[in-house]
């Protein structure tokens, strides 16, 4: 499969403006051979929001997704887009799992820091699935990655690739820079991070977005400006977890070897 990444900027509380450009986008990766394409966190809504009456205000509803859902039937292209969601006097922080012919889905944040939006959303509790022709994607947004849990349950149940739609700013580096590899190359899975760019309430978001292979090598890599990475990837790789440089002699097995009757804690 042909996975894109689009590192964009994107508009605080202008959901019509950001729509327009993702659906913009995913024409263009579509007519680049994309099956899959990814956006940022809150790529339709902002992430930069002061007070809890703002998220609900500018947050989307499902509804507002017609348009979305429209392009990828049309051009045959599965998408995950984050956004802001309200109902009742709930916000969530969601990427929105879009294929073609079939109701979009949904993941929900699970791990929540102290800034932004996130100081007023609701966390998920839920590491859900999503089926594809090429194999099986797990979801994590943004400060998710730093719990390697997450990651490896959704290993443990079968996932071949982690998206990340993410919105690092300056002083989150390391997770750009090394987690993502860390947990691509401590799980054998494929690590898609999809960050955006540009200036917002105070954060400077600095791209670097990434795919990177089972062992940790970087596939595909942004700059600090608005850009589209793509690389190609065989989500069968990720299910061969026993790695053998030497048959017999230097094999390793990172699922296999666990130890998990030493990981309790009192």
């Amino acid at each position: 499969m042909k996975i894109a990444c689009v590192q964009m900027d994107v508009a605080l509380a202008d959901v019509q403006s950001n729509i327009a450009k993702v659906i913009e986008h995913i024409r263009a990766c579509a007519d680049n051979g994309a099956n899959l394409v990814v956006f940022p966190e809150c790529a339709l809504t902002g992430y930069g929001y002061a007070v809890l009456e703002h998220c609900q205000g500018f947050a989307t509803k499902p509804e507002q997704y017609a348009e979305i859902q429209k392009t990828v039937d049309e051009t045959n292209t599965y998408c995950v887009v984050g956004t802001m969601e309200s109902g009742g006097d709930v916000v969530k922080n969601v990427a929105r799992f879009f294929s073609p012919q079939a109701p979009n889905q949904l993941y929900v944040k699970t791990h929540l820091p102290f800034m932004g939006a996130d100081r007023f959303t609701t966390p998920g509790d839920a590491l859900p699935l999503f089926e594809t022709p090429w194999g099986s994607i797990g979801i994590l947004i943004c400060y998710d990655l730093r719990f390697p849990e997450a990651t490896r349950t959704m290993v443990l149940n079968g996932a071949d690739l982690i998206l990340v739609p993410t919105n690092w700013p300056v002083g989150a580096d390391v997770s750009a820079d090394h987690i993502a590899i860390a947990r691509a190359a401590e799980n054998r899975v494929f690590v898609a991070t999809c960050n955006r760019v540009g200036d917002e309430s105070g954060f400077t978001f600095f791209g670097r977005s990434k795919i990177i292979g089972i062992d940790g090598a970087v596939l595909s890599a942004a700059t600090d400006a608005e850009q589209v990475i793509y690389a190609e990837i065989d989500l069968v790789h990720a299910r061969k977890k026993r790695r053998i440089v030497i048959p017999g002699e230097y094999e390793t097995d990172l699922i296999e070897d666990r130890r998990p009757d030493l990981y309790s804690h009192e």
